[in-house]
């Protein structure tokens, strides 16, 4: 008999006040990766990257911010938002990719870890609060609630604090088209082990997948592609073909496998929050999802979407989504007690996972 159901108790989010349009890369010179500048103008390659990724708008963390102060602003409003003692919290995790990067650096600080400033700035002194950091790509969020869940179930823990934080504007050169792509945020969740509810509330279930033979360096560090640019500087890399293929082929499985496990049928689910990469990509994802079910017509908003204003945040676009549907910010979004989800990611790795949630 199940004892405990891991719910999500309370959701919160940080979105950067700075807002970087696509018509501010107008004056930018953009370069393949061989060095070799694009001869389409800039307004034509803008109009491109729009029609592929959905994306007219991206945010910007503040000259002053960090990940980890965005990590604490979604902590405060998750925590609010679910109305527990910061002292009862049994972990903090952490997802994230490059840790704090310093305005006009380039270099990753991650000591002491995320976690740990989160727990100091949120004042938690129980020394039973074990805070840690999570790296698994952009799935990183999904994947803390996974470890959340399972800590739930064997009995380690009752209630986790699980954020995903990124300030990827500080690790893109600029002369990479797929820089138009990133932006910076925060969405942080509360995991608590309550009773189940009579209907059922909780994680039904989840899948996890990693592929890293050819697809492990799909996404990876290397150097500008502007001719002549110093090769001691990193930034982040996309093989963005090579993403979307694989993407397409193991998604839709991965999130048809989770379904499964949970005993649910595809139309059973009121909405999908997927990681919010590529429009086009998003939308593929679902139909595939219905075409392994046979079916071929999909319902009308059961996809919401944040990328169109807010770009690319990594491990906080599933999150952040979350909040601003229930929080009733995106039209023609909204859930209720009782409804389906279904959570999906996939990123840096490769690595795919996916959460069946009933609200």
């Amino acid at each position: 008999m199940l004892l405990f159901r891991t719910v999500i108790t309370g959701i919160g989010s940080y979105i950067p006040p700075h807002i970087k349009t696509n018509q501010e890369f107008v004056s930018q010179d953009f370069y393949t990766e061989d060095h070799e500048r694009i001869v389409a103008t800039p307004n034509e390659i803008i109009e491109k990257f729009r029609d592929i990724t959905g994306i007219e708008e991206r945010r910007y963390v503040g000259d002053e911010f960090n990940a980890s102060d965005m990590a604490i602003v979604a902590a405060k409003h998750a925590i609010e938002d679910a109305g527990i003692d910061p002292e009862t919290l049994d972990q903090i995790i952490v997802a994230h990719n490059f840790g704090n990067v310093v305005k006009h650096t380039i270099q990753t600080d991650i000591l002491p870890a995320l976690a740990s400033r989160v727990k100091q700035a949120l004042g938690i002194r129980n020394p039973n609060c074990v805070a840690y950091d999570l790296l698994f790509g952009c799935p990183g969020w999904i994947q803390g609630v996974i470890q959340a869940d399972a800590f739930i179930k064997a009995g380690i823990a009752k209630k986790c604090l699980v954020i995903g934080t990124e300030t990827l504007s500080r690790v893109i050169d600029k002369y990479d088209r797929d820089s138009m792509i990133f932006s910076d945020g925060a969405g942080a969740s509360v995991i608590e082990a309550l009773e189940p509810l009579e209907n059922g509330s909780g994680i039904l279930a989840s899948s996890v997948q990693s592929h890293c033979v050819d697809e492990a360096y799909y996404l990876n560090m290397g150097k500008s592609y502007k001719p002549g640019a110093d090769p001691c500087v990193r930034y982040i890399k996309m093989k963005g073909r090579k993403v979307y293929e694989y993407a397409m082929k193991h998604v839709p499985l991965a999130m048809k496998a989770c379904l499964e496990k949970a005993g649910i049928h595809v139309t059973e689910v009121k909405k999908f929050f997927l990681h919010q990469a590529n429009e086009k990509m998003d939308e593929g994802f679902v139909k595939v999802l219905y075409k392994l079910y046979g079916l071929k017509d999909i319902p009308e908003h059961v996809m919401p979407m944040s990328i169109h204003k807010l770009g690319n945040s990594s491990v906080a676009t599933i999150p952040t989504l979350f909040d601003l549907v229930k929080r009733g910010i995106l039209d023609n979004h909204d859930i209720h007690r009782g409804d389906v989800i279904l959570f999906a990611s996939v990123g840096a790795g490769m690595n795919i996972n996916a959460v069946c949630y009933r609200v």
